[in-house]
């Protein structure tokens, strides 16, 4: 598959032409769940959901049957900086263990039926050290975006995008700050457990990396290439391509939601077809989500990454549609609306 894009000026002019939802298709579904046996508003929040899914995929009666996980995985050379309690080497590790199904991710993907992929990008070439050379060049970043953007299955109709990458969550809070500005130390967590001393050097980190870019509120795709990884470039292409397929995306953690904020920040709404599948422990994911103005569907004190928690989260959307299509309505099943 050849990517639509090759510079990041023409994948951003994709973002800015990106289908809506079906707002037919939202009229009729949201008629729909008004007349299905169950007192007004009695299924709450999923009652929401349902009707978003189907404005997105164009129908009152949608279905979920092909939903895919994805996980993309990429090494950083800032851990040169001492940001992780794991070496690099652990990519490559957790690659092989995905590959051989021993990992969460492959179990909650069989568990709620998913399809599940893993893409390795350059893991024997990490980006540059952020806090003295942008991380990729466009040329690499562009590649990357392609890389998530030809993963996407396109008969899929639900996709969950994850990660793994030792050091990025430091890449995630470099690119929050940039994006959002804010102290240092209120966008990194502990990520693969560094003490306090760690969280004190990773905001260092931080803060060093975003005034040497000059991005305290620089644009997303900028904050992508500058700070970003190949993982996380990966997802935002993977999301950006659902989009222009119409296809409802699950938000994972904190690495996940920083990787799609940068689509949000270059393109506003750009996110409008996504949910938030769970709120992480790792400490500045609710604060980001907060940002984008995304409820997580779950909160299991999760910080694993993977696409774990929007994995899970595909089971609660799933639940939302079957109820709203397969619930009978007051007049087929012969009861009173009272």
């Amino acid at each position: 598959m050849t990517a639509a894009f090759s510079s990041l000026a023409e994948f951003q002019t994709l973002l800015a032409n990106a289908p809506s939802a079906s707002e037919t298709a939202r009229a009729a579904a949201t008629e729909r769940n008004g007349q299905l046996t169950k007192p007004p508003g009695a299924l709450g929040r999923l009652e929401d959901l349902a009707i978003w899914y189907g404005a997105w995929r164009g129908t009152a009666t949608p279905e979920i049957k092909s939903p895919q996980v994805i996980t993309f995985a990429g090494n950083h050379g800032v851990t040169a900086q001492g940001v992780s309690a794991f070496p690099a080497e652990v990519t490559a590790q957790m690659v092989m263990n995905f590959q051989h199904g021993g990992a969460a991710i492959n179990q909650l993907s069989k568990t709620f039926g998913a399809k599940m992929d893993v893409h390795a990008l350059s893991l024997d070439k990490p980006t540059q050290d952020f806090t003295k050379a942008a991380a990729m060049s466009e040329g690499e970043v562009v590649e990357a975006l392609v890389a998530g953007w030809n993963a996407v299955d396109e008969g899929t109709d639900l996709l969950v995008t994850g990660e793994m990458g030792i050091g990025n969550t430091t890449s995630a809070a470099a690119i929050c700050k940039a994006l959002y500005g804010g102290a240092a130390r209120d966008w990194v967590g502990r990520g693969t457990g560094v003490d306090d001393g760690g969280l004190t050097l990773k905001a260092r980190v931080v803060s060093q990396a975003v005034e040497f870019h000059g991005l305290e509120h620089g644009n997303g795709l900028q904050a992508l290439r500058c700070m970003g990884g190949r993982e996380l470039a990966a997802m935002a292409g993977a999301i950006a391509r659902a989009r222009s397929l119409s296809i409802p995306v699950i938000l994972d953690g904190f690495i996940c939601t920083a990787a799609a904020a940068c689509l949000e920040a270059a393109q506003p709404g750009a996110l409008d077809h996504t949910v938030a599948g769970h709120v992480s422990a790792e400490a500045p994911h609710a604060n980001l989500l907060e940002k984008l103005g995304k409820t997580p569907l779950l909160s299991l004190n999760m910080r694993l990454g993977e696409g774990s928690g929007a994995a899970l989260a595909i089971g609660v959307l799933k639940g939302a549609v079957a109820c709203h299509t397969g619930m009978s309505t007051f007049a087929e099943a012969g009861v009173s609306e009272g």
